[in-house]
């Protein structure tokens, strides 16, 4: 990987945020590991995520390079109006780097992982043919 590729999938973050991604990925939520299992290794249409990736000055929960896809995982915390403006501060952010979000509770993935796995593949198919170039 050359250091263009990191600048522009790590979206300049610094080593502070590598080191707090680096203990949150260490320590995550019974919903995170449950959707990372799923996630791992390519399982999902070959696409390679990441898990507590730093982006600029955020760590997203999951991150898709190639399909510019960040996968947020929601706790009880981000039901107050308070986080949930700092959520979609965050987002504003993240969608001026290109990058869609989207959201799934920890209920949501702990009681349907197949609905939300579908719902991950049908953004990423949408997200990767938007963003390929068209073929002349």
């Amino acid at each position: 990987m050359s250091i263009s590729d990191n600048v522009s999938m790590f979206y300049n973050a610094k080593p502070h945020i590598f080191e707090k991604a680096k203990l949150l990925r260490k320590n995550m939520t019974r919903a995170e590991e449950k959707l990372w299992e799923q996630l791992r290794e390519k399982k999902l249409l070959g696409l390679r995520f990441r898990p507590q990736h730093p982006i600029d000055i955020f760590i997203t929960d999951f991150y898709c390079h190639p399909a510019r896809l960040v996968i947020e995982v929601d706790g009880g915390i981000h039901k107050s109006m308070e986080q949930k403006e700092y959520d979609l501060g965050r987002e504003g952010e993240l969608e001026n780097w290109g990058i869609k979000v989207i959201r799934f509770t920890n209920e949501e993935i702990e009681n349907n992982i197949k609905q939300v796995l579908k719902k991950i593949e049908q953004i990423c198919k949408e997200r990767l043919s938007e963003l390929s170039p068209d073929p002349l």
